[in-house]
C-alpha cells in the first residue's frame, strides 16, 4: 500500500471534526477581503489546535484533547443535494481534486523486488489522500448523525461600525431566526441552544484601536468574557512595500475550483448580510503540504494576505485556540453533562451512563413513539426529541473531543435500539462509529469490530441505497484493517466498492486495492497488475488520462516480457493512446512501436489498426521519428564496394566478378584468398607480405569485419538491407535513401551514425504507406532506422563465455582511398561445352575503365591446366596450319613415315610458369586509362567428364605506389561441360631384342610402348569419327625411337566405340635438363610450341600439385626423403629406379563434327604418363571413391605374414639368349648335338648386383611341358657373378641334345640381388619368352 501523510489514527480524527458557523456584517467582510480572503477562508490555516485541551467527563474525570481541528465555514441556507448522492458540482469538484495532485517528474519511486520482478512503485497517492478528504468534507449533513452539524456559529463585526453591539444583536437574531424559525432545512444545528461567539474585527491599518478597546470592554460587560474576543489584523497598509516576504498559508487549502463553485451557488441571507462574503466553499481540502499540486490549482493570488504580518498569524492562531478552549470545549463539556443527565432522569436510573447496566441500555420502543409515526424506506425515522437520538447526540460529542470509551458505549447502546426498532439507517451510522470508537481507544481495550462495519457497509448500501455513506464507511475500514496488516481484506472490501455509477471512485478503490496485493505477506504481483489495470481504464473513463497512464505504466512492469503478448498489446495500445492525449507524442510512438513487433499474435483487422494509430501519432511528431516497421535484420546487411558487374555486350561475356546475388560460401572464400596469396607472392618474388589481407568486396555477417574496409574515391558503396515485414498487413515502401557521415581528417566513411543537421537526413529513411483492403484511406509516415551491427558473440575467455559480449563489426566504417585504376575483363568465343583434351581458342579483352594506369597483370586459377596465353618466343610453322585454322603449327617440309620428326631439347622451368600464376603478355606492361587490349586464350576441356567449376582470379596494380590499396583482383566463374573423347591407355614393357649401343643411349636395350586410343564419345549428335594424328612423347631418360606397328597408314580413323592399338619403341637415352620429343606422320605438328607444350607442361605441374595436396593431407610422417647414399642402400629404392619410366605419351587428334549442315573440325590433345615398366596408365582421370568403413576389431590381428620379394625385384636383369634358329645334325654318326649358345645378361639398375645363374632347372609350365626338354646343359652347371651398374656380360654355354626336334631353350633360373645386401635373398628373375630351337637329322 503506498504510504499516506497521516497516520490512521489522525486520519479518522480529522474525518470528523466539530463544527463552525460564521456569520459576519459587511463591514468585517470588507477588512477580511482586503487580504482577498472571506473570514473563514481567513482562519482556515490556523484551525488546529498546536496545545492540549481539556474536559471533564460526567463522572467528572479529566479527558486530555491533542491535536485537535475545527471547521470553520460560512452559513449558507441554499438546499444541498440529498445524503445518499453526491451533486454533479461535487463530482466535477472532486475529479478537479484529483487530476490536481500528479507525482512529481522524476520523484523517486521505491524499488520493490519479489521473486524475478523488480518493480518501481509511487511512494506515496496524494491524489487518492486529497480525493478522500475532500470527499468526507463535502458530505451534506444527515438527519441519522450529528457529526456534521455546526456546534457554534462565530459573530463578526467590524470595529468600524457605528454601533457594534446593534450589529452584533441583528447577527444573533438572524442566527437564531436560521436555526429555528422553520424556514431552512440547512445549515444544521448540532443542539438548540447553539454557542453564539462574538468576535469584534479591529482593521489596525485604519481604525481606531483605543475606540475598538472600548468597544471590546463593553462587549465582555455584555457577553462575558469568554464568550467575546478582540481580533487585530491587517497591520500592513495594502499600498505598503514588502519588505519582508511573508509565507502563504491558504495556498494549499484554498483551490481555485472551490472558489468558482462558491460563486456559481446561491445563497439566501437577510439583507443585512446578504454578501458573497459568507459564502465559501462545502469543502475544507486540508491537504498536507507535501501534496504538489499541478493542474486545476488556483495560481497564487497576488496580494493574498498581503495586508497580514507574522504577528497577525499569531493573533489569528491565538484567536481560534482561545475561542476553542475558552468557549467550544466548555460548551461541549456542558452539553454532554446535560444529555446525560437527560436521559438518566427519562429512564429514571443511575445519573451516570458509566454505571448503567445492560438491562438499562436494552429496552424497547421508548413509551411516547407509536405505530403511526413516519418511516422511510430506510427504516424508522425519530423525532428530534427521541431518546435515541439524544443517545446518538451524546455519543457524537463524546467521540468530537476524543473520549472514545464513553462514544463507544453511547454508540453500543443506540446501536440495539436502532436495530430493534428496524431503524436500518440509523443503525448503521451506529454500527460504523462504534467500530470507529472502539479502534481508536488503542491500547488492545477492545478489539477492533470488523464485522460492525461489514454490516453497516451492507445496510448503507443494499438496504438504504446510500453509495455516499457506504463509500465513507468502505474508506474508514479500508485504512484501519490496513493498520493492523490485513490486505487481504482490505482489498476485498475496496473492490466490493466499486461500481458502474462512479468511475472516479472505482478507479481510486481499486488502485488502492492493487497496492494492498503487492503490500501483502507473499506479494501478489499479478493481481496487483491486473488492478491496476483496472484502475487504468476507469480513471480513463473519468478523463483523469494522466492518472490512467501512471497505472498501465506501472503495470506494464509486470507483464513485459513474460510471454503475455496480448496483454502487453493492449497495455501498449493504451499508453501510446493516452499519452498522445496528453501531448507526449514521443512517447505515444515509443509504445506504438512496442505493440508492432515480431512476436504479435493479433489478427490482421487488429494489426491493421494498431498501425493506423502508430502512423497517425507518427504523423504528429515533426522530428523525423524512428521507426519499427518494418523490422531491419542488422546482422543480414550486406557491403558491396565497388561497380556492379556489368553484363554481357553482344559477343562478349563479361566476367562475373562479385556481385549481391551470390550467396556466401566460406570454402569459395578461402579459395579465392589461396588464390589471391598466391599472385600477391609472385608479385612479390615468393613472399607474402606480412599485413597481407584478402580482399573483400561484399562484406557480410560472415566476413572478418575486424578491420575498417578500403573504399576508392569515385567508386559507389552499395547497402543491401534486409527489411521484414512481421505484421499481416502490407506496407509500401517508398523514397528510400541511403545517407552517411563523411570525417575528412580521417578519410573515412561512416555509414553507421546519423547525419549531422549540415548533411541532410538520416540514415535509413523511409515513407511507409499503409494499403490495407478494409481502408481507403492511406497513411504516409517519413521516418528514419538506424543501422545498429553487432559484432560475433565473444567466447574465447572464461568471462567471455559467462556474459554475452560482442566484438566488433566495421563494415559499414569504410576508409575512402585515391583513385585506383578498375579493370574490366570480357571474354570472346569462350565455349561452355568441350570434349576431353579438346584445344579451343578464345580471346580475352582487358579493359582499363579507371583513371589510374594499371600494370602488374597476373592471373591465377583453380585449374592452371584449363587455359594459355602463349609463350613470347613463336615457332616459325607452315601456311597449312595458319590456312586450316588449326590450333598446332606444322612443319614447313614434309616428314617420312614412320622416322623420328624432330627431337628438340626444351627446359620447362625456362619456357612456362609452373607455379599456377600467369603474368598476361600486354604491350609495355602497362593499360593506361580508356585503353584496352585482347589476346588469344588457348582452352582444354578437362580429362574427367562432368560440370566442372573453374576460377579465375585477376590481379592487377596501380602505376602510383604507396597507396593503401596495394592491389585490386577481379573474380570470374565459367562453368563447363566437358565430354568423352577419346581414351588413352599405354603400357611398357622390356623389348627382348638384343641391345644396341648409340652415342647417346645408356642402359641395356630398349623398351616397347604400347598405346590403345578408343573412341568413348557416346554423344549421338553429328560426331562421325576420331582421326590420331600424331604421337609425341616428352622425357628426360628415354625417346620413342620407331613406330613399328604393322599398319604403316600413320593416321587412324576411329568410329564410335572403335579401338586402335599402335606399338612403339623407346630407347633410353642420357639424361638431359629436358627433352621434348615428336613424332608424326603425313602432318607434323610442332608439339614443342603453343598450346601443345603449353598445355603439357601445365598439365603435368597439375597433376604434381594434386599429388602435392595429397600427401600434405596424409601427414608429413608417411614421407620418405632420397638421398644418393640411401638410393644405392635401399632395395626397394634400387627396384623402383631400375622399373621408372619416366615417359609421357602425348596423342593429338581431330574429330569431324556436323553441325547445321557445316563440318567442323575439333582438335585435341590427350596426356598419358608412363611412370613404371609393366604398369598400364590411362588418360581419363579416375573419380574419387569413397572410403570403405572398416569395422572395429575387437580382437588382435593376426601376426603379419613374412614378406615377399616384390614383384619390382624380378626385373633387377634382363636375360637373352642367342643361338641359331635351326641347327641340322647326324645323330647316327653322333648321338650327341652340342650347340653353342650365348646368355647376354644386362643390369638395368643403377647399382651393382650379385648374379646367381641355375642352369640344372627343369621347367614343369604348360608352355615348356608342348616342346621336348630332353636336353642338358654341358659345362659349370651354376654360375655366380658381379654386374656393375648398366653392364652387360655375355655367357657361353653348350646345349647337348639327344634327338632331333624342337626344343626350349629358355630353362635356366636367373635369380638376383643388391650388391650390398647380404642379409638378403636373391630374388628369381622374370624369365624370357620361350626360346625356340628346331633341331633337324641328317
Amino acid at each position: 500500500m503506498a504510504q499516506c501523510v497521516q497516520s490512521v489514527q489522525e486520519f479518522l480524527q480529522d474525518s470528523f471534526v466539530p463544527m463552525v458557523a460564521v456569520l459576519c456584517s459587511k463591514e468585517a467582510d470588507r477588512v477580511s477581503r482586503k487580504n482577498k480572503l472571506s473570514f473563514p477562508e481567513l482562519l482556515r490555516p490556523f484551525c488546529r489546535l498546536l496545545s492540549e485541551g481539556h474536559i471533564r467527563d460526567p463522572n467528572n474525570q479529566l479527558q486530555t484533547v491533542k491535536n485537535l481541528r475545527i471547521c470553520v465555514n460560512a452559513v449558507t441556507t441554499n438546499p444541498v443535494s440529498s445524503p445518499a448522492v453526491l451533486s454533479p458540482a461535487q463530482y466535477r469538484q472532486l475529479g478537479e481534486v484529483v487530476s490536481s495532485c500528479q507525482p512529481l517528474e522524476g520523484a523517486a519511486a521505491t524499488s520493490f523486488k519479489t521473486g524475478d520482478y523488480n518493480l518501481n512503485l509511487s511512494v506515496t497517492t496524494p491524489w487518492f489522500e486529497a480525493y478522500r478528504e475532500n470527499f468526507l468534507q463535502s458530505m451534506p449533513a444527515s438527519e441519522h448523525e450529528f457529526l456534521n452539524h455546526y456546534l457554534a456559529c462565530l459573530l463578526v463585526v467590524s470595529s468600524t461600525e457605528a454601533v457594534p453591539v446593534e450589529q452584533f444583536l441583528k447577527l444573533s437574531q438572524e442566527q437564531h431566526r436560521i436555526q429555528h424559525s422553520g424556514e431552512y432545512t440547512h445549515p444544521r444545528w448540532f443542539i438548540p441552544n447553539t454557542l453564539k461567539y462574538y468576535v469584534l474585527l479591529h482593521d489596525l491599518s485604519e481604525g481606531d484601536e483605543q475606540r475598538a478597546e472600548t468597544v471590546y470592554e463593553d462587549m465582555k460587560q455584555r457577553y462575558g468574557s469568554q464568550g467575546c474576543y478582540l481580533l487585530k489584523i491587517n497591520s500592513r497598509a495594502v499600498s505598503a512595500e514588502e519588505d519582508e516576504q511573508i509565507p502563504d498559508p491558504w495556498s494549499q487549502y484554498l483551490h481555485k475550483n472551490n472558489l468558482r463553485y462558491q460563486v456559481s451557488g446561491s445563497f439566501t441571507q437577510t439583507s443585512e448580510t446578504n454578501d458573497d462574503s459568507s459564502s465559501t466553499s462545502l469543502v475544507d481540502a486540508d491537504v498536507k503540504k507535501a501534496r504538489t499540486d499541478t493542474e486545476g490549482v488556483a495560481p497564487v493570488a497576488v496580494g493574498r494576505g498581503s495586508c497580514l504580518t507574522l504577528n497577525d498569524h499569531d493573533r489569528i492562531r491565538q484567536f481560534v485556540q482561545e475561542f476553542t478552549f475558552r468557549g467550544l470545549l466548555p460548551h461541549i463539556e456542558k452539553n454532554i453533562r446535560q444529555l446525560n443527565d437527560q436521559l438518566v432522569s427519562r429512564k429514571g436510573l443511575s445519573r451516570s451512563l458509566f454505571t448503567a447496566t445492560k438491562k438499562w441500555f436494552g429496552g424497547g420502543k421508548a413509551p411516547e413513539k407509536g405505530m403511526s409515526e413516519p418511516k422511510s424506506a430506510c427504516g424508522l425515522l425519530y423525532p428530534p426529541e427521541a431518546p435515541e437520538l439524544q443517545i446518538r447526540k451524546m455519543a457524537d460529542l463524546c467521540f468530537l473531543v476524543q473520549h472514545y470509551e464513553l462514544a463507544y458505549s453511547c454508540y453500543h447502546t443506540a446501536k440495539k435500539d436502532f436495530l430493534s426498532d428496524q431503524a436500518l439507517l440509523y443503525a448503521a451510522g451506529a454500527l460504523e462509529m462504534a467500530a470507529v470508537s472502539a479502534f481508536l481507544q488503542g491500547g488492545g481495550a477492545r478489539p477492533y469490530p470488523a464485522h460492525y462495519m461489514d454490516t453497516a457497509i451492507q445496510k448503507y448500501r443494499d438496504d438504504c441505497r446510500n453509495m455516499v455513506l457506504a463509500e465513507r464507511c468502505a474508506l474508514l475500514s479500508a485504512e484501519i484493517l490496513k493498520n493492523q496488516g490485513k490486505y487481504s481484506e482490505a482489498a476485498t472490501l475496496l473492490i466490493k466498492m466499486t461500481s458502474e455509477d462512479s468511475d472516479l471512485r472505482s478507479a481510486l478503490l481499486l488502485e488502492q486495492a492493487a497496492h494492498c496485493f503487492i503490500n501483502m505477506r507473499s506479494p501478489m504481483v499479478r493481481k496487483f497488475a491486473f488492478h491496476m489495470i483496472l484502475a487504468g481504464h476507469r480513471f480513463s473513463k473519468a478523463g483523469q488520462r494522466k492518472h490512467a497512464l501512471r497505472c498501465y505504466s506501472q503495470a506494464m512492469q509486470v507483464y513485459k516480457d513474460r510471454g503475455w503478448s496480448l496483454a502487453e498489446d493492449h497495455i501498449n495500445f493504451t499508453i501510446g493512446r493516452q499519452s498522445f492525449t496528453l501531448g507526449q507524442p514521443e512517447s505515444a510512438v515509443t509504445a506504438f512501436r512496442q505493440i508492432l513487433n515480431d512476436d504479435s499474435k493479433q489478427t490482421a483487422t487488429q494489426q491493421a489498426a494498431f498501425l493506423r494509430e502508430y502512423l497517425y501519432v507518427h504523423k504528429q511528431v515533426k522530428s523525423l521519428p524512428q521507426l519499427p516497421l518494418p523490422c531491419i535484420l542488422s546482422a543480414a546487411t550486406r557491403v558491396y564496394f565497388g561497380h556492379e558487374p556489368r553484363l554481357a555486350q553482344g559477343e562478349k561475356q563479361a566476367a562475373t566478378h562479385v556481385s549481391l546475388d551470390q550467396e556466401y560460401d566460406p570454402e569459395l572464400s578461402a579459395m579465392w584468398s589461396r588464390l589471391e596469396e598466391q599472385l600477391v607472392a609472385a608479385a612479390n618474388r615468393g613472399i607474402v607480405p606480412v599485413g597481407f589481407q584478402p580482399t573483400q568486396c561484399c562484406l557480410n555477417s560472415q566476413t572478418d569485419n575486424l578491420r575498417q574496409p578500403l573504399a576508392v574515391l569515385n567508386e559507389p558503396i552499395i547497402v543491401e538491407v534486409t527489411f521484414r515485414n512481421p505484421l499481416k498487413v502490407s506496407l509500401a515502401l517508398s523514397e528510400l535513401s541511403l545517407l552517411w557521415r563523411f570525417s575528412p581528417h580521417v578519410s573515412s566513411l561512416s555509414i553507421r551514425e546519423p547525419v549531422s543537421e549540415q548533411l541532410t537526413g538520416e540514415v535509413i529513411g523511409n515513407e511507409e504507406t499503409l494499403t490495407t483492403p478494409h481502408y481507403s484511406m492511406e497513411l504516409v509516415v517519413r521516418g528514419r532506422q538506424d543501422l545498429n551491427i553487432q559484432g560475433p558473440r565473444l567466447n574465447q575467455t572464461k568471462e567471455e563465455k559467462m556474459s554475452v559480449r560482442h566484438g566488433t563489426d566495421r563494415r559499414l566504417d569504410a576508409i575512402i582511398t585515391p583513385p585506383m585504376p578498375l579493370m574490366e575483363v570480357f571474354f570472346l568465343h569462350f565455349p561452355s561445352a568441350l570434349l576431353c583434351g579438346e584445344i579451343r581458342k578464345a580471346y580475352v579483352e582487358f579493359c582499363n575503365v579507371g583513371a589510374v594506369a594499371l600494370c602488374g597483370l597476373r592471373v591465377a586459377s583453380t585449374h592452371p591446366e584449363f587455359f594459355t596465353f602463349g609463350c613470347n618466343n613463336p615457332t616459325p610453322s607452315s601456311p597449312a596450319s595458319a590456312e586450316h585454322g588449326s590450333a598446332y603449327k606444322t612443319f614447313a617440309a614434309t616428314v617420312q613415315p614412320g622416322s623420328v620428326v624432330s627431337e628438340v631439347e626444351v627446359c620447362a622451368q625456362d619456357f612456362s610458369q609452373l607455379s599456377g600464376v600467369l603474368e598476361i603478355p600486354i604491350d609495355g606492361g602497362t593499360l593506361h586509362p580508356g585503353q584496352s587490349i585482347q589476346l588469344p586464350l588457348w582452352l582444354r576441356g578437362p580429362d574427367q567428364e562432368g560440370v566442372h567449376e573453374i576460377n579465375f582470379l585477376f590481379y592487377y596494380e596501380s602505376t602510383e605506389k604507396g597507396l593503401k590499396v596495394s592491389h585490386r583482383v577481379l573474380r570470374h566463374t565459367v562453368f563447363i561441360c566437358a565430354s568423352r573423347s577419346l581414351s588413352v591407355q599405354a603400357s611398357a614393357c622390356r623389348s627382348t631384342a638384343p641391345p644396341q649401343r648409340s652415342a647417346d643411349s645408356i642402359g641395356c636395350d630398349g623398351t616397347l610402348v604400347f598405346v590403345d586410343v578408343e573412341n568413348v564419345n557416346t554423344s549421338e549428335g553429328g560426331m562421325r569419327e576420331f582421326h590420331i594424328v600424331q604421337v609425341s612423347s616428352s622425357s628426360q631418360r628415354w625417346r620413342l625411337h620407331k613406330y613399328i606397328n604393322p599398319d604403316k597408314d600413320n593416321d587412324c580413323k576411329l568410329s564410335s566405340r572403335e579401338k586402335a592399338k599402335l606399338c612403339f619403341r623407346a630407347t633410353p637415352c642420357v639424361p638431359l635438363p629436358g627433352r621434348y620429343c615428336s613424332l608424326s606422320g603425313c602432318a607434323p605438328i610442332i608439339s614443342s610450341s603453343t598450346p601443345c607444350r603449353d598445355f603439357f607442361f601445365r598439365c603435368c605441374r597439375g597433376l604434381e600439385l594434386q599429388q602435392e595436396d595429397k600427401t600434405s593431407r596424409t601427414g608429413s610422417k608417411n614421407k620418405t626423403v632420397s638421398t644418393p647414399d640411401n638410393c644405392t642402400s635401399d632395395p626397394a629404392a634400387i627396384a623402383k629406379k631400375c622399373n621408372e619410366l619416366d615417359l609421357t605419351i602425348i596423342v593429338i587428334w581431330k574429330a569431324f563434327v556436323v553441325e547445321d549442315s557445316k563440318q567442323l573440325i575439333l582438335e585435341g590433345q590427350l596426356h598419358v604418363a608412363l611412370q613404371t615398366i609393366g604398369k598400364e596408365a590411362t588418360s581419363l582421370m579416375p573419380k574419387e571413391e569413397a572410403q570403405e568403413m572398416v569395422l572395429l576389431k575387437f580382437k588382435s590381428d593376426l601376426p603379419p605374414p613374412v614378406a615377399l620379394p616384390s614383384p619390382e625385384m624380378s626385373q633387377l636383369i634382363k636375360t637373352n639368349l642367342h643361338y641359331p634358329e635351326t641347327f641340322s645334325h647326324g645323330f647316327l654318326q653322333d648321338s650327341l648335338c652340342m650347340v653353342p649358345v650365348t646368355l647376354t645378361l644386362s643390369n638395368c639398375c643403377s647399382a651393382p648386383i650379385e648374379v646367381l645363374i641355375d642352369l640344372r632347372h627343369r621347367s614343369t609350365s604348360a608352355e615348356s611341358l608342348e616342346f621336348h626338354s630332353l636336353f642338358s646343359w654341358v659345362g659349370q652347371s651354376q654360375y655366380k657373378l658381379l654386374l656393375r651398374p648398366h653392364e652387360v656380360l655375355s655367357l657361353a654355354l653348350r646345349a647337348c641334345f639327344f634327338r632331333a626336334g624342337v626344343y626350349n631353350l629358355n630353362t635356366a633360373r636367373v635369380f638376383a640381388k643388391p650388391a650390398q645386401q647380404s642379409s638378403m635373398s636373391e630374388s628369381n628373375q622374370q624369365a624370357a619368352s620361350p626360346a625356340l630351337i628346331i633341331i633337324n637329322s641328317t
